[in-house]
This record gives C-alpha cells, sequence and structure tokens, in this order.
C-alpha cells in the first residue's frame, strides 16, 4: 500500500500528543482533573475550528450582500 493512501500515516499533530500526554496522566494518578480538562484539547480544538467556519460563512455572506 502506497504511504498517501494508508489509514496511519505515523504523524501526529501537538494537540494529539497533547491529549495522549494529559489521559496517560490521568490514567496514572499523576493529574486529578476532570476527564472534560483532559481531553479539552480535543474539543477546544473543535470549537475553534467551528468559530472559525461562522466567522468565514458570516463574511461570505456580507460580501455577497455588497454586490
Amino acid at each position: 500500500m502506497d504511504k498517501k493512501t494508508s489509514l496511519f500515516s505515523g504523524n501526529i499533530t501537538f494537540l494529539e500528543l497533547l491529549t495522549l500526554i494529559f489521559i496517560t496522566l490521568k490514567l496514572v494518578g499523576k493529574i486529578s482533573w476532570s476527564w472534560w480538562w483532559v481531553l479539552s484539547p480535543l474539543w477546544i480544538a473543535g470549537l475553534v475550528g467551528i468559530v472559525i467556519m461562522l466567522i468565514a460563512k458570516i463574511l461570505s455572506d456580507l460580501l455577497d450582500k455588497r454586490t
């Protein structure tokens, strides 16, 4: 299988690494955070993406109304 078409390329993003670190620390008892905060890099990134898409949509709508 070609590297470009494989399901797992071996690359890991900063947020994925941070999430794995937080999960590991939670499971070994080094942090006593809620699971909401342990998984926060994932949901915060999702919220930022949604906000960016909403801003882009609003700007697109505003520019369409001007023309």
